[in-house]
């Protein structure tokens, strides 16, 4: 027998600061119930649409959902089926995320040929699709027609940073449920309790990721990564020279290919050595036929990956740098707000006397400005390259 619950279950306990989308996904979970159970409920729809900046949770959100919809507890979190959602080998819930720069037409098809079969479990066919703003322009309308007309027992969500980054015709079908960056008290608090984080690394790193929960534990458990940061926030105050300016862009770039490689590296060749081991290569003197294609495409999406990897790495550099000057107009202000760089308050306080609000808010302008400019496919080192000139001359 189902057992309906009114208080969230513990499914949603990594939602961090996001009380109102637990109780309205909560809500849906117990109608989806009665539904299937015959009785009349509402709150319950067949797809969704998670938005909210980095970091604010948007896929656990809609895995979280996903393990209440199949749990019969509702999202009990300990049960076999809470388990395999969250962990991604649930039968009846797919999972679709990207490390390249797009969602192709051809994956979006074989979603649509799932979403058409009944669940194996006899409850919901679930299909994630967790990079939603990345779905090309084919791809999104192939879903389309599913989405507008979906089998009985399916349910799509969708994951995107704002509804704008959707196709308007999907996110009109979608059910909105907006996400916001959680507080950094919030953030230190997951930390330490599920991660065992020291409380006075779990604090600093909560606000050095203004909210972001992944790269708060990448921050708080990987040394290099804080030493990056430290190396970005000391940037303002090496452009003393046209020439100077250059080379910051030159290191900025530099660090975040290595980065990127360093996050792909084993990827790589992991897949390379899979991929001989599939064909027999090695095991006799000829390549087996079909295998050079192969080595090709993979080669293909190895480098479209790294190419993400790269502008995201330097994205969050330039975030990173946004927050300096974003302290140094608190101080220019004499705002009584914390400081996201609050270490760094030396240096934040010294760019803030030998410049104005003004100045301040122009670079500001001009850190957002490359990252809209690289996310549009601009030559990385070129736009980071007019920043560092534009923060020079303020």
């Amino acid at each position: 027998m189902t057992v309906v619950g009114t208080e969230p279950a513990p499914v949603w306990g990594d939602l961090v600061g996001q009380e109102h989308a637990v109780e309205v996904l909560s809500a849906a979970t117990r109608a989806a119930d009665l539904t299937r159970r015959g009785e009349p409920a509402e709150g319950m729809t067949h797809a969704w649409l998670f938005t909210g900046p980095p970091g604010s949770g948007r896929s656990n959100a809609a895995r979280a959902f996903a393990a209440a919809l199949q749990c019969l507890q509702g999202g009990c979190g300990v049960c076999d089926a809470c388990h395999t959602v969250l962990a991604g080998t649930h039968a009846d819930v797919e999972v679709v995320n990207t490390s390249m720069l797009s969602i192709s037409v051809k994956i979006a098809r074989s979603l649509v040929m799932r979403a058409a079969h009944h669940p194996a479990g006899g409850r919901w066919q679930v299909m994630i699709i967790e990079d939603a703003d990345r779905l090309s322009d084919p791809a999104a309308n192939a879903l389309l027609k599913a989405i507008e007309e979906p089998t009985p027992s399916t349910v799509w969500l969708l994951c995107a940073p704002s509804l704008e980054d959707v196709l308007p015709t999907i996110r009109s079908r979608c059910r909105h449920v907006p996400l916001r960056t959680p507080p950094s008290a919030a953030v230190a608090d997951v930390l330490v309790r599920r991660d065992g984080v020291d409380p006075a690394m779990a604090t600093f790193v909560a606000r050095a990721a203004q909210g972001h929960i992944g790269r708060a534990k990448r921050l708080a458990t990987d040394e290099d990564a804080r030493m990056r940061r430290h190396a970005v926030l000391r940037l303002p105050l090496s452009l003393g020279t046209l020439a100077s300016a250059l080379d910051a862009a030159a290191d900025l770039i530099e660090a975040g290919t290595a980065e990127a490689n360093e996050a792909t590296a084993d990827l790589d060749a992991t897949e390379i050595e899979n991929l001989k081991r599939a064909m027999g290569v090695g095991q006799g003197a000829r390549q087996p036929p079909g295998y050079g294609p192969a080595l090709k495409e993979l080669a293909r999406q190895q480098k479209a990956r790294a190419t993400r990897s790269k502008r995201d790495a330097i994205d969050r550099a330039l975030i990173d740098l946004a927050s300096f000057y974003r302290d140094v107009l608190v101080l220019q202000a004499g705002a009584n707000v914390e400081l996201v760089n609050d270490e760094e308050r030396e240096a934040v306080a010294s760019v803030a006397r030998t410049s104005s609000p003004v100045q301040t808010l122009r670079r500001i302008d001009a850190v957002l400005v490359a990252r809209e400019a690289i996310d549009a496919a601009a030559a990385p080192l070129l736009a980071v390259e007019a920043m560092t000139v534009a923060l020079r001359s303020g």
